[in-house]
């Protein structure tokens, strides 16, 4: 017979109705639920995963030099900056 070792422990309230229900169902006793989900816990390992790879891809962009790509991005950007300035006129008249 192997002997237990007794102490207090404080459940958080949904905790608590976890162990509660546990009972319930699987019909055991407060301390055995409360033992065999520590043992669960604690005996888990966390399954070998493989590292994570990222796989490149072309996305089809056609724009190989970044003179033309700076000027698409200069271009976009005036874009923006001329249809705020219209909208805040806009709001001022």
């Amino acid at each position: 017979m192997m002997l237990g070792m007794r102490t207090t422990v404080t459940l958080d309230p949904d905790t608590h109705r976890l162990v509660r229900r546990a009972m319930r169902v699987r019909g055991g006793t407060f301390k055995e639920i409360v033992n065999a989900a520590i043992r669960r816990g604690l005996l888990l390992t966390a399954p070998e995963r493989r590292p994570f790879v990222v796989k490149a891809r072309p996305m089809g962009l056609r724009v190989t030099d970044p003179k033309a790509l700076r000027k698409l991005d200069e271009d976009a950007e005036v874009e923006r900056f001329l249809r705020v300035t219209r909208r805040l006129q806009e709001e001022g008249e």
